[in-house]
């Protein structure tokens, strides 16, 4: 099924809970979500609100939010953006899921964890090979 860029194309607004060790929250964000496949705008409007337009196809908002929450960053939990959030996720799935999109596939988030991990220099790298990785 073909998908319009009006449809594919989501903003949203991520707002971030007030009291953090981290006061630019959305600004941290927005420098993190510059790098993720499939983010297309990422600007914060104040310390607490971020901004984001990304391709719903690449991306969804439950993979940013899950992003954001590994970093360390506080989303808002009021009841309001609760529910916007249950809102978004709900249409985001039912989208992906009429196009004919798995839902494992482009996880662009957890790719780019995990060659961030990969990049990095530390000592949990095993050299065995695989098989005796597999080894009981």
């Amino acid at each position: 099924m073909d998908i319009d860029d009006d449809e594919r194309i989501k903003h949203r607004e991520i707002a971030f809970h007030r009291i953090h060790p981290n006061p630019h929250q959305a600004r941290t964000a927005a420098l993190f979500l510059i790098e993720v496949d499939g983010i297309l705008h990422a600007e914060p409007t104040s310390p607490f609100l971020l901004r984001v337009s990304y391709d719903v196809l690449k991306t969804t908002l439950i993979e940013i939010e899950e992003a954001l929450c590994e970093l360390g960053l506080h989303l808002d939990t009021s009841l309001f953006n609760r529910l916007r959030r249950a809102l978004h996720h709900y249409t985001e799935e039912t989208l992906r899921a009429n196009s004919g999109l798995e839902l494992d596939e482009l996880n662009s988030t957890q790719k780019l964890f995990a060659k961030r991990y990969e990049l990095i220099e530390h000592g949990c790298r095993d050299e065995r090979p695989e098989h005796w990785r597999r080894y009981l």
